[in-house]
């Protein structure tokens, strides 16, 4: 599969664990406008005014989950795709957003609120839900509760498609917070960085155990890669960065603040149990290792709402029944809707 270029700007489509190609687009089967009864659902965000906004999605549940900051202010029932058009897992950034949008793979069918997650067309959306997965591979959403979630995100930001949803609170951690200085006897060299392929757009890291590697992309193009030497068993894991900084500083980023990073209370496709030690505890007793001055560069890019995915699966030997990290924010010219302008795009 090769999806992970051993350097240069190539887009990344997946890793093992991290993300399949989505097959099709989803179409609705409402009408545009809001329909008289709707699935029950929670909406209450006020308790969390600002900060990053995340969206879990659980297709055993069928349900999604929203969190701003790390606190949870929002759930509804979902309906994603039925049988031989599976709604494909993955940690998705939103590409696109219109209020007004219409399938050009079914029949022009009403997808009112449409915020899209692959360029060949997985999108949250308003639509029928019929209490099961009932769609081509799309997430329907209620739609008062589409239009509210339509009103709070951005483009770029992240949405974690789950096979299954671990908890409903979330903890809040510092996976690289203080800890014993990091002594990598020179065997941590040979890293690259290159943030000028990619100057903007949503970060995601994803660190393999197996490889002992973390690769950096921006925008779904790879900026940075090194190695990183962990002497700790671990399973998978995803968490993401919340607004502010912790009180002390940065264990492996030396004279820079320690971040706030929300854990994702998801079980990913395919992934094994987690272990005892999680990356936080791994980290504060000296058990993972990073060449300083790498660490620093990582740390200068991230930002609320930037991601990081730990696996104990190898970068290189991608699995098509997987997980899709990221795509590009650029799309390919042959892409549904890449012909059209950016006004008309938003």
């Amino acid at each position: 599969m090769g999806l992970f270029p051993a350097r240069g700007h190539r887009r990344i489509a997946g890793v093992a664990l991290a993300l399949a190609l989505a097959l099709v687009t989803g179409a609705i089967a409402g009408a545009s406008a809001a329909p008289a009864q709707e699935p029950a659902f929670s909406w209450t965000p006020q308790v969390a005014p600002a900060g990053p906004v995340l969206i879990v999605i659980g297709l055993e549940e069928q349900r999604a989950v929203v969190y701003r900051n790390g606190v949870r202010i929002g759930s509804s029932p979902v309906s994603t795709g039925k049988a031989g058009h599976e709604t494909p897992t993955g940690v998705f950034n939103i590409l696109q957003k219109r209020r007004e949008h219409y399938s050009n793979l079914y029949n022009n069918a009403p997808m009112p609120f449409m915020q899209r997650l692959t360029w060949d067309g997985i999108a949250l959306h308003a639509g029928h839900l019929p209490g099961y997965p009932a769609s081509h591979g799309c997430v329907r959403l209620p739609y008062d509760f589409s239009e509210a979630l339509f009103g709070i995100t951005e483009r770029g930001m992240t949405v974690v498609v789950a096979q299954q949803l671990e908890s409903p609170s979330v903890a809040t951690r510092t996976p690289f917070g203080s800890g014993a200085p990091v002594d990598d006897g020179g065997a941590l060299d040979g890293w690259s960085w290159q943030p000028d392929l990619s100057p903007s757009g949503p970060v995601t890291m994803v660190l393999s155990t197996a490889d002992q590697t973390l690769v950096v992309m921006r925008g779904g193009i790879e900026i940075g890669r090194g190695p990183v030497r962990v002497d700790a068993g671990m399973g998978t894991e995803a968490y993401a960065v919340l607004e502010g900084t912790a009180a002390e500083d940065s264990r492996l980023a030396p004279g820079q603040p320690a971040l706030n990073w929300m854990q994702i209370p998801v079980r990913l496709d395919n992934a094994p149990e987690r272990s005892g030690e999680d990356m936080r505890t791994a980290v504060a007793a000296g058990r993972v290792h990073i060449d300083p001055a790498f660490a620093v560069q990582v740390h200068a890019v991230l930002a609320p709402g930037s991601t990081l995915l730990v696996t104990p699966e190898s970068i290189a030997d991608v699995s098509t029944e997987g997980f899709t990290i990221l795509e590009a924010a650029v799309p390919s010219t042959d892409a549904p809707d890449s012909q059209e302008s950016e006004e008309k795009q938003r």
